[in-house]
């Protein structure tokens, strides 16, 4: 049977359990064509709320391997799992198909793992915009857990933190070089660390550098941010790391940090959702023949300054409001 293109209809099979459809959704919430808030308002599924992980790190940490490692943990308790792979590059494949054309070594044929490769859109190492979406999406079809992994260089590093309840930075012993000018990026907001490839040379001195980094850090309430090492490819301490990863789940829902955490996240959303609207009526308003074009020639000319011209159009725009 034929998938809908309907996008309201899509959610429906979807919402039944159609892979199909979760595809071909987040299809089109990659490519900016559906409101995924919109779509889901009537439903109780926007509701949910899965645990979000972000893996991260530097390129070569084998974050992808701990993330195939971790869902493998997740899915022996029974938990539904998402995994938002946002690197070209990522061993997780797919394109636009999910389910059992994703190869993913055993979970390819797991029907209770959902997974989906992004590109980053063309900006260094930043979350695709879609990601927001997507997680929504795979937590109504019934991801009790997502796991969003970044490229792991540049702004992903601030990205992950806006999407993540938990933040997992992933070094490995050769990353002591650069531990310094981490600290204003990965280093301020993990909230579990890892060195992975412990069986390497210098592995234990970087989990002890790194927890040095960490004592003068500003504390958040009880939580005492762990160190672990893990060599992925074999599974060692990857037990531990998901036990913690649960308790730091536990510690956010206990102190009230998590609610305050996706709150901040919503607004995040909102100011989002307002930034491109106000943007298309910006655009709508500058046009050729549009009230706001005299503006454009006026800033050409020199008679006004771009910021007094950028007033007037955001007074322009808001005058056509009321």
């Amino acid at each position: 049977m034929a998938l809908s293109t309907n996008p309201e209809e899509l959610v429906k099979e979807m919402l039944g359990g159609g892979r199909g459809a979760l595809a071909r959704l987040i299809s089109l919430a990659e490519g900016g064509r559906i409101n995924t808030i919109e779509l889901l308002s009537g439903s109780k599924a926007l509701k949910a709320t899965p645990s979000v992980i972000g893996i991260t790190g530097p390129p070569g940490a084998g974050k992808s391997t701990l993330a195939d490692k971790l869902v493998e943990k997740f899915r022996a308790r029974g938990t539904k799992v998402g995994v938002i792979a946002i690197d070209p590059s990522s061993p997780f494949t797919g394109g636009a198909l999910l389910g059992d054309r994703v190869r993913m070594g055993s979970h390819s044929n797991d029907e209770g793992v959902f997974i989906r490769s992004l590109g980053s859109r063309g900006s260094l190492g930043g979350l695709s915009r879609a990601t927001g979406d997507i997680i929504r999406l795979m937590s109504a079809f019934g991801a009790g857990c997502v796991l969003v992994e970044t490229v792991g260089v540049g702004q992903s590093e601030l990205d992950i933190a806006g999407v993540a309840d938990t933040v997992v930075v992933v070094l490995v012993p050769e990353s002591g070089d650069s531990i310094q000018t981490m600290k204003a990026g990965i280093m301020e907001i993990g909230d579990v660390f890892v060195v992975n490839k412990s069986d390497r040379k210098n592995a234990e001195s970087l989990a002890a550098e790194i927890s040095g980094t960490l004592s003068i850090r500003a504390s958040r309430g009880d939580w005492s941010i762990p160190v672990l090492l893990t060599k992925a490819t074999s599974g060692k301490g990857v037990s531990e790391l998901a036990l913690q990863i649960e308790k730091h789940g536990d510690f956010l829902r206990k102190s009230g940090f998590l609610e305050e955490k996706r709150f901040v996240r919503t607004r995040k959303d909102l100011m989002d959702e307002v930034k491109g609207i106000l943007g298309s009526l910006a655009e709508d308003t500058l046009k050729d023949g549009a009230s706001g074009a005299g503006i454009v020639s006026a800033v050409l000319e020199g008679g006004v300054t771009i910021p007094d011209g950028a007033t007037k159009i955001a007074a322009l725009i808001t005058k056509a409001g009321k």
